[in-house]
């Protein structure tokens, strides 16, 4: 395995970790993946007898797979490519400029799938950036079944267009990315939309900013730096998954 390979291994491990830590999926359920830069390959967490969970994942129960799903490491006993690969695989075809696609199952934003109820922009600067997910708005995928086909996987990655995330109707939420830690964060971003949109509705009477507010959060969006090859992000975006990583590290001792 080239260190290069080796890295992305570990990132996309790392963002199993983060992402199973923080309860945004079931068990050993959900799966990370991330392009091999200049092949038609990319790395996904695998699944199989061998595999412990998403939060306990390794570089080791990474595999990497062609664009048809299939295996190319097959010196790793008890692990294969999820059936879901084709989640990724097809957005990776269809959208070139992605280095990243996670799936996860997170229980708040199934609930609103669910119950058909849309993500509102409840708040603003409180994280503009998962604000202006609820501005744009998030497209959702009507099948809840598993996306275990290259057909089914070809419409997720129509139905979730340019978009940065794609609710899945009973089933979960898949996000796409420049890189491995951007796609974690916009899955976290979502899940944090989803929760205050939930405990704002038990409340009663949830509003949404004015289309003023709206509008200026929208049209204030950072750059997304160092990510053209699907390398990690740079300034605030490194800073904040930083804290992501230490926050959910095991305690020592």
């Amino acid at each position: 395995m080239t260190s290069e390979i080796e890295s992305i291994s570990e990132r996309v491990a790392q963002a199993c970790r983060v992402l199973g830590t923080l309860d945004l999926t079931r068990a050993a359920t959900g799966h990370v993946s991330a392009r091999i830069p200049g092949t038609e390959r990319i790395l996904i967490r695998a699944r199989g007898p061998e595999e412990i969970g998403v939060r306990y994942t390794s570089a080791e129960e990474v595999v990497e797979v062609d664009m048809d799903g299939r295996v190319i490491d097959a010196g790793k006993s008890g692990l294969a490519a999820p059936q879901e690969v084709f989640i990724h695989t097809e957005i990776y075809r269809e959208r070139p400029e992605v280095h990243s696609v996670i799936h996860m199952h997170p229980p708040t934003v199934m609930l609103f799938t669910i119950c058909c109820k849309p993500l509102l922009p409840l708040y603003g600067a409180y994280d503009p950036s998962s604000a202006r997910m609820a501005i744009d708005g998030i497209p959702v995928f009507d099948r809840s079944v598993l996306i275990n086909s290259p057909s089914l996987g070809m419409r997720l990655a129509k139905t979730m267009g340019k978009s940065k995330a794609c609710m899945m109707h009973g089933h979960g939420v898949t996000t796409a990315g420049p890189s491995v830690e951007q796609a974690a964060l916009y899955m976290i971003q979502l899940n944090d939309l989803a929760t205050i949109n939930y405990h704002a509705q038990l409340l009663g009477g949830a509003k949404p900013i004015s289309k003023e507010d709206q509008d200026i959060i929208s049209n204030s969006r950072p750059k997304v730096t160092g990510v053209a090859d699907g390398s990690p992000p740079k300034g605030a975006e490194a800073a904040l998954w930083k804290y992501y990583c230490r926050v959910t590290q095991p305690a020592e001792g």
